[in-house]
């Protein structure tokens, strides 16, 4: 395995929003991870199910296995009628439908369509219609073809991606879609990056999650085929924003959240704190009195229980094709990965005990 230089941040984060992959649907950032993961890690696989899994090899040859999760599927949209020479939709996920007019699309068939999410002009809408959020059931595709030539090229079934350029904001923020999750995939990357150069004993299986916008798929068959000693799922968070519930978010610029509450072992909690700590990496604690929503609510409860922490990155608009992040907590939230699993040793399962 050979040293590779690592990447600037908004170009891997470009990279990784740009592609398709929607929940399902993974196959075009599936392949691209494989390539980007295979001269980082000793080997690398994907399950049944679809997803990525790398294994980075410890030291120490006692088996210890650290899990590190982040899902890269995103939300969609998925077609559901061909309506002469349109194309009626549903979504995959929990996409933000009050978003969705007039929004650039790619239609997945038997080749890609450029297309854009249309409605009635408000001209033709009743009073009370103009006032309200127009519904998917309203909107449609139109990728500018006759209805015999989209007949030809689109079938129901064939999946709908946002189009959508990742942009930098200022000289520290940017913004795209697919965000949610595809910048903690970023940071697990360059967790990795920085552990080529850091002696680590446990072995270390990075997994990129299928499906987790449906229902945590991904998470709970890998978990269960890989069975870690500690898990550590990674995803993102709200972040403050106007108009949002300052008792729902967290702020920007102030480093990764590190989630406290019943889906998370406090003995792993205690140890990314001290991490950060010990690091000088800026945080934030995320309080999560039930289910985070996360990969984590799968990973815990595998087989005979995983002790797992959840490492979140504040995000704004989320579940938007605007999603807007802070550059630096991608980073820093790497750092602190990298530093977590190189501080893990033989002594760590006693440590986590809850007696």
């Amino acid at each position: 395995m050979t040293t590779t230089p690592i990447p600037a941040t908004f170009e891997l984060l470009k990279e990784l929003t740009e592609l398709p992959g929607l929940s399902g649907h993974e196959e075009a950032i599936r392949a691209r991870l494989v390539e980007m993961l295979t001269p980082l890690t000793d080997e690398v696989r994907t399950d049944a199910l679809g997803n990525v899994i790398a294994l980075k090899r410890g030291t120490g040859g006692s088996g210890q296995r650290l899990m590190l999760a982040a899902h890269m599927d995103e939300i969609g949209l998925v077609v559901t009628k061909l309506d002469r020479g349109f194309l009626r939709f549903t979504s995959i996920g929990g996409i933000n439908e009050r978003v969705l007019p007039s929004q650039e699309v790619i239609v997945h068939g038997r080749r890609d369509l450029p297309g854009i999410i249309a409605s009635r002009p408000p001209h033709v809408l009743s009073p009370e219609s103009r006032k309200e959020n127009i519904p998917t059931r309203e909107l449609f595709v139109d990728v500018g073809l006759s209805a015999a030539e989209l007949a030809e090229t689109v079938s129901v079934g064939d999946v709908i991606s946002i189009r959508r350029e990742t942009l930098q904001l200022g000289k520290d923020k940017a913004t795209g879609k697919a965000f949610d999750n595809r910048a903690c995939v970023a940071a697990m990357i360059l967790a990795l990056h920085h552990l080529q150069k850091t002696i680590h004993t446990w072995d270390i299986y990075a997994v990129a999650t299928v499906q987790e916008e449906i229902g945590l798929r991904g998470a709970t068959t890998s978990t269960f085929g890989i069975a870690p000693v500690v898990g550590i799922a990674l995803d993102v968070t709200f972040a403050n924003q106007p108009g949002a519930n300052g008792d729902e978010t967290l702020a920007w610029e102030k480093g990764p959240a590190i989630g406290l509450g019943p889906n998370i072992h406090p003995k792993i909690h205690e140890k990314l704190v001290e991490t950060a700590k010990n690091q000088e990496i800026p945080y934030l604690v995320e309080v999560l009195a039930g289910n985070s929503g996360t990969d984590a609510w799968a990973m815990q409860v595998t087989q005979a229980g995983i002790a797992t922490g959840l490492l979140s990155i504040p995000v704004r608009n989320m579940h938007t094709p605007g999603e807007t992040l802070v550059l630096a907590d991608i980073e820093r939230t790497a750092r602190l990965l990298a530093a977590f699993a190189a501080g893990l040793d033989g002594g760590t399962l006693d440590g986590l005990r809850l007696e």
